[in-house]
């Protein structure tokens, strides 16, 4: 049997990660990034977020891919030919791009993650899975830059980036991605998911359920940089506010200051406002024929997409 191969191009540094915390702390308004609500707490409550009925996108998405899944390969296939890479982005645990297997028939697949050590693991179960596939794994935090060792790809990559994970950059930064993925796939294809407009109540429920999990899952942010800065946050001198900005087409999602407060670290502190905000997450929403139009700017040319019956997501095929 194979045996996964791993490539670290990212280490887990806790130092410039608390460095980048605190400087996210400090500007005005204050804001940290979301890669830091995944600890291992933040991990299974995102989990638990995926099970609630109010959250529509990961099954929503995964219905899509059962249901359209041999008319998403065959285009893949048409573009592509068979015995292609696979070049998962943000791939966790790889069920996702596993599912795809039987479909899209790889002949190699490349797992990207920023978190090394769980892709070890996670692609170690994998190769027991899938013992003639080739798979490698690249511990990469390509939210920055999206490009991998040389040798890596011998030829065109179907991208895969589920999850409407892209809805987390902003118009301008998701261009540079798509720019980048498009240089990635080299005459291939990127497959995506991609959450779409939909009415205000339903995109605010998502990030706003009754049972109080996401509001959990933002709250445990400030546990986590209570850990990793050695800082004072009490949790309950806070409240989750999540809401669609019409503006910007984008859930926004912060934590509130209760009270007038201070929160401390070692070398430094902060004064925060009662009402004062932590900015901790942005959620970008499409309307189709727009990020089509954004596939096309990123060079992409022919795009299929498949929907759901409500026409709440769209997973879309873009040839490189």
């Amino acid at each position: 049997m194979r045996e996964p191969r791993l490539i670290r191009l990212h280490q887990h540094d806790a130092a410039s990660l608390g460095d980048e915390a605190k400087a996210g702390l400090l500007q005005v308004p204050a804001r940290v990034s979301p890669k830091f609500f995944y600890d291992a707490l933040g991990s299974c409550l995102f989990d638990a977020i995926t099970e609630l009925d109010e959250y529509y996108p990961t099954r929503t998405e995964a219905a899509i891919l059962a249901h359209h899944g041999a008319a998403i390969a065959a285009a893949a296939r048409s573009r592509l030919g068979s015995g292609a890479t696979l070049v998962d982005l943000g791939a966790g645990d790889g069920a996702k791009a596993a599912r795809l297997f039987p479909l899209l028939q790889p002949a190699r697949y490349l797992a990207v993650d920023i978190s090394a050590a769980f892709l070890g693991a996670a692609l170690q179960a994998l190769q027991l899975r899938h013992p003639a596939l080739e798979i490698i794994g690249v511990g990469l935090d390509f939210s920055a830059r999206l490009a991998l060792p040389e040798g890596l790809l011998d030829g065109p990559a179907l991208v895969f980036y589920p999850g409407s994970s892209i809805g987390n950059f902003a118009p301008a930064e998701a261009l540079r991605l798509l720019r980048e993925a498009r240089a990635l796939a080299s005459g291939g294809a990127l497959l995506i998911g991609v959450d779409l407009l939909k009415p205000v109540a339903v995109l605010e429920a998502a990030y706003d359920d009754a049972l109080g999990v996401t509001a959990a899952f933002n709250l445990n942010l400030l546990r986590h940089l209570n850990r990793l800065l050695g800082a004072d946050f009490a949790l309950r001198q806070w409240r989750h506010r999540a809401f669609f900005n019409v503006q910007r087409a984008c859930i926004e999602m912060h934590l509130h200051a209760r009270e007038a407060l201070t929160v401390s670290w070692p070398g430094g502190r902060r004064d925060f406002a009662a009402g004062e905000a932590v900015h901790t997450e942005d959620s970008f929403k499409w309307a189709r024929a727009d990020f089509e139009a954004l596939l096309r700017e990123a060079g992409f040319a022919r795009v299929h997409s498949w929907t759901d019956e409500r026409d709440w997501f769209a997973v879309m095929l873009a040839e490189a």
